[in-house]
């Protein structure tokens, strides 16, 4: 069963610097039908202006990682980390017993557009670590590319859950299918463009989740970049 979220129904946020659509609750946006599924805490849909970004602020056990679309974001951590993500770079930060970052629009000219996405750990307090990796446009273009994992398998990055996440392209007759284990749950996001799933088609900021399916289907893509997330058969997040 698919049960869909329209991206027209989001939180939305606008700071002048900052555009942001919220698929789930997430600071002046409350919604307590929307409060994450399964490890699955936060979707943030953000556009940032040219030359503008977020100060440095801490966080502390959670996976977050960033999906860059459009622009370059740059990052900068208390791990001593720096770097810019382009489009297909995946960054994903382990916050464990706590890190403090900023993000940036790196360019001066033009905007950013990117994903920024929350997993529940199921630990607390690990070490803090950073990961980032570059998945081509070839690796995702008509299937579904792992791109996170619990064991880093496929040359995925290493999250700290039992979750997995898939990026795919697709455009006209590029289909794939996602068979699905039992008692698991999936949350579908279009980051752009459009596409169908079991039939169904979503669009552009559009989710859906995904439950008692033991197979997804996507087809009649239309310039439509998704990710998938295989997840535990839980509700709503819990902290460890």
């Amino acid at each position: 069963m698919l049960t869909l979220r329209n991206a027209s129904e989001r939180g939305a946020a606008n700071h002048g610097w900052l555009k942001s659509f919220h698929t789930f609750s997430f600071a002046s946006y409350w919604n307590p039908a929307e409060q994450g599924f399964s490890d699955l805490l936060v979707i943030n849909d953000d556009r940032v202006a040219a030359g503008k970004g977020f100060g440095q602020h801490p966080h502390r056990d959670m996976e977050i990682f960033s999906y860059v679309l459009e622009g370059a974001l740059e990052h900068k951590d208390t791990l001593g980390t720096g770097s810019v993500i382009r489009p297909g770079d995946v960054q994903l930060m382990s916050a464990g017993s706590g890190v403090a970052h900023s993000e940036f629009n790196h360019s001066q000219r033009q905007g950013v557009h990117f994903l920024q996405i929350w997993i529940v750990p199921n630990v607390s307090g690990a070490e803090p670590r950073y990961q980032q990796e570059h998945f081509s446009e070839a690796q995702k273009r008509g299937r579904l590319q792992l791109i996170i994992s619990p064991d880093g398998a496929d040359g995925s990055l290493h999250v700290r859950q039992d979750a997995r996440v898939y990026a795919g392209l697709f455009n006209g007759d590029e289909t794939a299918t996602l068979d699905v284990a039992a008692n698991r749950h999936l949350y579908i996001h279009v980051a752009r463009g459009s596409v169908e799933v079991n039939g169904q088609r979503l669009h552009e900021g559009d989710g859906a989740r995904v439950r008692d399916e033991r197979q997804i289907h996507l087809s009649q893509g239309e310039d439509a970049e998704v990710l998938v997330f295989d997840l535990r058969p839980h509700e709503l997040p819990q902290m460890p």
